[in-house]
């Protein structure tokens, strides 16, 4: 086969994902990732593996494939990756987000980090090794899949349910917003390894009362009641808990940036983090956050039924916890109800992918320090975590001191640094040498 540097073709594999426009809005309304998941298959097919396509919904489609390990009586590891994005209004950014623009040294475009860096580094280390006759140190299992972006019911979650078999001997699994890299000074960087997520529970609240006239004094108004307890719920705080991982995220960043951790003050010393606080201090307690809202149909009608939707967030081993408080701050006058809800994790930082994971950083990056850290929101490792794999997130990036990682998340400019897609290659190669 002809040479390709996988870490060229990385940029372009990424640029190419990023041109699908692939968006999930979570409505089904849009294209979906057929062309998308077509496109991958014919990548993996072009060096000789045999991907399957599978298709939950009209164009709600995702692709598995298995590369053969040098030791297949080793369990095998998942690498999985969605190739769904989230919207983007195009005049809000300074490149188009679906041109997959290059420009001052980054890959600007809708999923550059979410997550088509990784499909794209995946991809570019799999397709090299294959046209070279390198096996990987076990059999690996491929998933692009649809729709994680709206919870996956449409792709992992559906191939879970329907074609477990797929992954049959897998018992680890890694994938995006992990292996990314927090700098403290010119000789030591944090890399952040996900090893737990908050809990997901997106729910309706409804209030109903008495429908009536405009003009007519009423006190029974589903509208009032619906706001004031979203109102209550938007102010309310919950309690701090620290979990062992955030605990452990917390002693290393104490550690490394000569912090004295305040155990009664624990908000403040993730306030220290900079930008990364917004992603970190959200797993110090529970959250509900009102982000709808839907009542009446007419300007002088108070109709009989009010709704809102809200996105909670809960740590692992404190899900009974906050549906209680949840519900006493609610008070009797709203119903609540879940309009999609998955589990917490949590796994142990150690173990040999573990050790695995910090060496192959620290050899492409001398100054690398391996660290546990809990995800504030969820990906589809919360699906195959239901066969028994133990899930991290681990997309190596070595990033710039400067940028703002976690605001390129469904943020505006989402942008991703070439020399990071680089790196992220380098170390993946290593790992699946490691693994």
């Amino acid at each position: 086969m002809t040479s390709v540097d996988p870490q060229e073709e990385v940029v372009e594999l990424c640029r190419d994902l990023i041109r699908f426009e692939s968006v999930n809005d979570g409505t089904g309304r849009g294209k979906g990732e057929r062309e998308a998941a077509e496109h991958v298959a014919g990548l993996l097919a072009e060096v000789g593996l045999e991907p399957q396509v599978f298709e939950s919904e009209r164009n709600r489609t995702s692709v598995v494939a298995r590369v053969e390990g040098e030791d297949r009586t080793r369990p095998a590891l998942l690498v999985h990756g969605h190739l769904d994005v989230v919207p983007a209004e195009p005049k809000e950014w300074t490149y188009d987000p679906f041109a997959g623009e290059i420009a001052d040294g980054m890959l600007w475009g809708r999923g550059a980090v979410d997550m088509l860096d990784m499909d794209a580094m995946t991809l570019a280390v799999v397709r090299d090794r294959l046209r070279t006759g390198r096996k990987p140190a076990r059999d690996v299992v491929l998933a692009f899949v649809a729709d994680e972006e709206a919870g996956g019911v449409f792709g992992a979650q559906w191939l879970v349910t329907h074609h477990p078999g797929l992954f049959e001997g897998c018992t680890e699994a890694i994938s995006e917003v992990g292996g990314f890299s927090l700098s403290v000074n010119d000789d030591l960087r944090l890399y952040m390894v996900e090893t737990a997520q908050k809990g997901m529970a997106w729910m309706r609240l409804t209030a109903t009362g008495t429908a009536g006239h405009g003009s007519m004094v009423n006190h029974d108004n589903a509208v009032t009641a619906l706001c004031e307890a979203v109102a209550r719920l938007g102010r309310h705080e919950f309690p701090v808990h620290v979990t062992r991982t955030v605990r452990a995220f917390l002693d290393e960043v104490g550690d490394a940036f000569g912090l004295e951790l305040d155990p009664d003050d624990m908000q403040a010393t993730v306030a220290r983090l900079g930008p990364l606080a917004r992603i970190v201090g959200a797993t110090l307690r529970n959250t509900a956050n009102p982000t709808m809202l839907d009542a009446g149909y007419k300007h002088n009608v108070i109709p009989g039924r009010a709704s809102a939707m809200v996105d909670g967030r809960y740590l692992p081993g404190y899900a009974d916890e906050w549906e209680r408080e949840l519900d006493e701050v609610l008070g009797p006058d709203v119903v609540r109800e879940y309009v999609h809800y998955d589990i917490a994790l949590e796994t142990e930082f150690e173990g040999a992918l573990v050790d695995a994971m910090a060496r192959c950083l620290k050899a492409e990056d001398p100054g690398a320090r391996a660290v546990p850290y809990m995800l504030s929101g969820g990906t589809d490792a919360k699906s195959f975590s239901r066969l028994g794999m133990r899930c991290f997130g681990f997309s190596p990036l070595r990033l710039p001191p400067d940028l703002d990682f976690s605001g390129m998340f469904h943020g505006v400019d989402e942008r991703v640094p070439l020399d990071s897609l680089r790196f992220g290659v380098r170390v993946l190669d290593r790992f699946l040498d490691e693994c």
